[in-house]
């Protein structure tokens, strides 16, 4: 079998649009009709509902849990209205990979650290696929497409089957679509 994965030289929202192009492609090749999408302020998933309306997929936009980093969150609750009125789904669940001491271990920070070896947005893609299918939004073992990026905007997707956060062990990448070639680190997203 032969695929292609593209790699950016750079991550950031400068790959947004190529990302998305490169999505439609690959959902169309593998008739998958759901996208898992992290998008902070809701800046990503109005490009993403735009760009996708015509294919008939449905997104589930995972944005920050509440209450994470600011008392307000970031994400406009007119645009979670839009989105969930034209059929989308939109998760507001607790970041898996936040979480440590709450179960009395750091595993969470060693999980996040160890995916951002390859970049930010696979750690975010492996974090929202988890959130959706615990929310009861994918059954486990679905197929579908998980978009996240860098600091803003889209860079990184990948192809996964879902599971839950109870059964991390079934979690898989079947592809690789795109990502950044040289990611920041996170003490370089951390300065932005």
């Amino acid at each position: 079998m032969d695929k292609k994965i593209v790699y950016f030289d750079e991550g950031g929202s400068e790959n947004t649009l190529e990302t998305f192009r490169l999505v439609q492609e690959r959902s169309s090749s593998l008739n998958i009709r759901k996208l898992v999408l992290a998008s902070t302020t809701g800046s990503t998933a109005v490009k993403a509902k735009d760009f996708f309306s015509r294919d008939g997929i449905k997104l589930i936009v995972v944005p920050h849990q509440w209450d994470f980093h600011r008392e307000q969150n970031a994400f406009p609750e007119p645009l979670t209205r839009e989105l969930r009125r034209e059929g989308h789904e939109v998760h507001f669940g607790t970041m898996l990979f936040h979480t440590d001491g709450l179960y009395g271990s750091n595993s969470a920070t060693t999980m996040a650290n160890l995916l951002r070896c390859f970049c930010q947005g696979v750690k975010v893609c492996f974090e929202i696929v988890l959130m959706a299918t615990d929310a009861g939004l994918l059954v486990s073992g679905e197929k579908v497409i998980a978009i996240a990026g860098t600091a803003s905007g889209s860079d990184t997707a990948l192809v996964m089957q879902a599971a839950s956060s109870q059964h991390l062990k079934r979690l898989r990448v079947n592809e690789i679509i795109c990502k950044p070639l040289n990611p920041l680190n996170i003490d370089e997203l951390k300065g932005r």
